[in-house]
């Protein structure tokens, strides 16, 4: 294990540029092929279950469940490869389950078959995780979450035509947007066999260390930070209130407003558009002048009256101005990995990381399974009232423990200064990446 300081004198400095922006494209691929079947997985459980909306939600929630149970377990692991063999052999492994699970999921004839193909698909998860930790690479520290946000931005891209394109194939066919993004996964693969080079040289490799390479040493590793646990706490409720807005939006639209998958893949294209216009243009100028801590802070209360206006809204265009909002809170994301990026040295990245994707699909367990619970209980017939948006006001409360656990933690020393961060990122502007 190295005791360097992560300042990035040793960092690789060739093809940075070329490198970072396959990794973008990469993301952008594979938030399209997401985006194509968000629309369509609970109209698919619909039919092959033969259920009403409120019993189906729970299905969707154990679909959600089971790929962030396999995530939870195997993203450490991944992390650690990623830290011993590099970047590059992990991302492809990756790329590779996916589009095998979207092979699985075209074809499912039974919940079963469903279920096996998110295992794989969590399993492989290891895209934004190993994604995030070459970027850390090849970047300074002070320019981190300028790059975390273009991460974020091209989930985005991907997500605003993914939903559309879902939704207006869904017309046509259940499974035919698994059969595109299957094409795409497949292609990804190919592009990254012969094109992606490797960003971790072996000079600055650790040997794999399995008391870190699972769930419970990999969250040990975080816990043992105040300021670290802080931040997970923070990222934990985060992709829990995400959680709900993937396992119960489109049920709830369905529920209140009769949307289709046409109408549900348009608002959802919205929120893309929104969070790549955020995070590709905003996150660079906006995370420099607040400083990582108070920009995580108020994207995180921007997002908490989103989701409250998606929870309690009794019109279509309600939802959709949540949507917006929730796209501006977007900030967060990027603020909070650049804190934890810039506490981890150039070697363990991938372990932080890692990390990271122990607690975002811990807490994915649970949520999906809590969100279901909720709008099953509010659209039951033996509900105490109508309220399909009810699991959004989970979410609003799981943002606001985030906005609390933000609050204590201390900024690292490179980072505190919100007038040299705005130096960095003029001269990031001027110069390039």
């Amino acid at each position: 294990m190295s005791d360097r300081p992560n300042t990035g004198s040793d960092r690789p400095k060739s093809g940075h540029a070329a490198s970072v922006r396959f990794i973008l494209v990469t993301l952008v691929i594979d938030a399209l092929g997401f985006g194509l079947v968000v629309p369509i997985v609970p109209s698919l459980v619909l039919k092959l279950s033969g259920m009403t909306i409120s019993a189906a939600s729970m299905w969707v929630g154990l679909l959600l469940t089971a790929f962030a149970l396999m995530q939870f377990v195997c993203a450490p692991v991944l992390g650690g490869l990623s830290d011993r063999f590099g970047r590059r052999p992990v991302l492809l492994l990756s790329l590779s389950g996916i589009c095998a699970n979207y092979l699985l999921l075209a074809w499912a004839p039974s919940l079963t078959w469903l279920f096996l193909g998110r295992l794989i698909a969590g399993a492989t998860a290891a895209n934004a995780a190993t994604a995030t930790a070459y970027i850390a690479d090849v970047t300074p520290p002070q320019k981190r979450a300028g790059q975390f946000g273009l991460v974020g931005a091209m989930f985005g891209i991907g997500f605003i035509a993914g939903p559309a394109f879902g939704g207006v194939l869904g017309a046509y066919g259940l499974r035919l947007p698994f059969f595109v993004a299957a094409g795409l996964a497949g292609c990804n693969v190919l592009y990254g066999l012969f094109v992606l080079p490797e960003s971790l040289p072996p000079s600055r490799r650790r040997a794999f260390n399995w008391r870190h390479a699972n769930p419970v040493g990999s969250l040990r590793v975080v816990m043992a930070n105040p300021d670290l646990a802080r931040l997970a706490i923070a990222w934990g409720c985060i992709w829990f209130a995400l959680g709900a807005l993937q396992s119960t939006f489109v049920l709830a639209n369905q529920a209140r407003f009769g949307w289709d998958t046409r109408e549900n893949g348009l608002v959802l294209a919205v929120a893309g558009l929104g969070s790549a216009v955020v995070q590709g243009l905003l996150v660079r100028r906006i995370v420099p002048a607040l400083g990582e801590r108070r920009a995580a802070m108020v994207g995180g209360c921007i997002v908490a009256c989103a989701y409250l206006c998606i929870g309690l809204a009794p019109y279509g265009w309600m939802v959709v101005l949540g949507i917006v909002m929730q796209s501006v809170g977007a900030i967060t994301s990027p603020a909070i990995q650049g804190l934890v990026s810039a506490s981890a040295d150039a070697d363990h990245q991938g372990e932080m990381q890692g990390a990271l994707s122990s607690v975002q699909g811990l807490t994915a367990i649970v949520s999906p399974l809590v969100a279901s619970w909720v709008f099953s209980a509010f659209t039951g017939p033996a509900a105490p009232v109508f309220l399909p948006g009810a699991p959004f006001l989970v979410s609003t409360l799981a943002y606001g423990l985030a906005i609390w656990a933000i609050f204590g933690v201390r900024p690292p020393p490179a980072l505190v200064s919100p007038e040299a961060e705005v130096t960095v990122a003029a001269g990031s502007e001027t110069g390039g990446n």
